[in-house]
């Protein structure tokens, strides 16, 4: 994998730049719809690309790993030829989903032993074994084994939970350098940094993250629940310390405001599933603002979604027909708000971009916030 940056924002520390895979180019500030089990739901791969026009899709370590399993992606050559995705794949590693499985999980320094959601079969995660896995879904980047903390979180638990996942990462990095890409192009590595809300525990890990000289580098325990100001002075604090030349990824953020205060502090990829979750229960995003189509409001309302007129996507429907899909519970309703959603998230990080080249990012950003906070 290759980073460049092409360009910066004089105001802020926002950058504008491409990522270079054997699987295509991203590029950046850049949005990951989430693809967990190895589709966006509501969403055919025809759309992320043509319409959507998505760079760069998520899948999930844990849930492909129990569904459909490994020895069928393998044997259909890896996830890229399993979902008919063409461009680079970005794979979590399942930390996050051992973090929301803590009913059912029990953590050692070793790895993790969990039952399945699906069946309550017995699983084991080790760094070592989630870097196989990983390496046999076939993704381009792929995701240090972690713990992820929640909120609140008591600070001795956080330091501990800290010094694991360095450990962690330590074996993730021996494992890979003991073995070699399955499918015939590259993977790489990418480590995350933890310490919950702790400022000291935050400058801790991304030093040592740092340290590692991965070439990409994620921030991950954000977005669990603290405040966003929480969240932006974490975010901000680590962006200071990871290396300036490489991709700086915030895993699992988040609304339209979030991503561009971010962005500004220096981030440079996302994800999240709030466009497409959110939009299954009819919440769209514009340049608007927030739009609840279920509302009574829209009933006769024949407009276009966007009331400022930007269209995401090639074909637009009127709030007054979107609306009579969800009250008629039409799978249809589904579908269209969730392209909608994505499409608008890439326009808004394309915007981004564009400005940042421009070099008027921040006050672009100023003008456009609180309108993407607004509710319709």
């Amino acid at each position: 994998m290759d980073f460049k940056i092409q360009g910066r924002d004089k105001a802020s520390s926002a950058r504008a730049g491409l990522i270079s895979t054997d699987h295509g180019t991203i590029e950046t500030p850049i949005f990951m719809p989430v693809g967990t089990a190895g589709t966006v739901k509501a969403v055919h791969q025809r759309e992320l690309r043509d319409d959507i026009q998505a760079q760069i899709i998520l899948g999930n370590t844990y849930h492909l790993y129990l569904r459909p399993g490994l020895d069928l992606i393998q044997k259909a050559g890896g996830l890229h030829r399993f979902n008919g995705w063409e461009k680079p794949i970005l794979t979590d590693s399942g930390g996050y989903q051992v973090y929301s499985l803590s009913d059912r999980r029990k953590l050692t320094e070793e790895g993790v032993t969990f039952q399945s959601h699906i069946d309550g079969s017995r699983h084991r995660f080790t760094p070592e074994n989630v870097m196989d896995i990983q390496r046999t879904i076939g993704a381009d980047i792929i995701m240090a084994f972690d713990e992820c903390t929640p909120y609140p979180c008591d600070y001795n638990y956080a330091e501990k939970s800290m010094k694991l996942t360095h450990q962690w990462l330590g074996r993730c990095i021996n494992r890979l350098k003991e073995t070699e890409p399955i499918y015939g192009y590259s993977q790489t590595l990418f480590p995350i940094v933890q310490g919950s809300t702790y400022g000291d525990l935050r400058k801790i890990s991304a030093e040592t993250i740092a340290a590692a000289g991965a070439e990409g580098n994620a921030i991950g325990g954000l977005s669990v629940g603290e405040p966003h100001e929480m969240m932006y002075e974490m975010t901000a604090l680590v962006c200071s310390i990871l290396p300036d030349d490489k991709p700086r990824y915030l895993m699992g953020v988040g609304t339209p405001a979030n991503i561009i205060e971010s962005i500004a502090l220096g981030v440079d990829m996302f994800d999240c599933v709030m466009p497409t979750r959110n939009g299954r229960n009819g919440m769209l995003f514009t340049s608007e603002g927030i739009i609840n189509i279920r509302n009574e409001k829209w009933k006769s309302d024949l407009s276009q979604i966007d009331e400022n007129g930007q269209v995401y996507v090639d074909t637009q429907y009127s709030k007054a027909y979107l609306r009579h899909l969800f009250v008629a519970k039409e799978m249809l309703g589904s579908m269209i708000a969730s392209v909608h959603n994505l499409g608008f998230y890439l326009w808004l990080v394309k915007e981004a971009r564009e400005h940042i080249l421009k070099g008027d990012f921040a006050l672009w950003k100023n003008e456009i916030t609180p309108r993407l906070m607004r509710r319709l």
